[in-house]
């Protein structure tokens, strides 16, 4: 699913003010604890951060040596 990051700030602002109801567009969520509001605001950063490239980076390291 494709985020927005005014669906993360609604997020982001319900956690702020204690809410558990959060507005995007016509939906509404409502969620059953703080640690659920979380979960759902680092999967959101997360898919963000992907989707702009941010993802782990690779690092290949190449050791040579001549002779036994």
């Amino acid at each position: 699913m494709t985020y927005t990051t005014t669906q993360l700030d609604a997020l982001k602002r319900a956690l702020a003010t204690g809410e558990r109801r959060v507005s995007f567009a016509d939906k509404t969520v409502e969620y059953r604890s703080v640690e659920e509001l979380q979960a759902a605001i680092r999967t959101v950063e997360s898919e963000l951060a992907r989707s702009a490239g941010a993802g782990r980076k690779r690092q290949i390291r190449v050791t040579t040596a001549k002779g036994f």
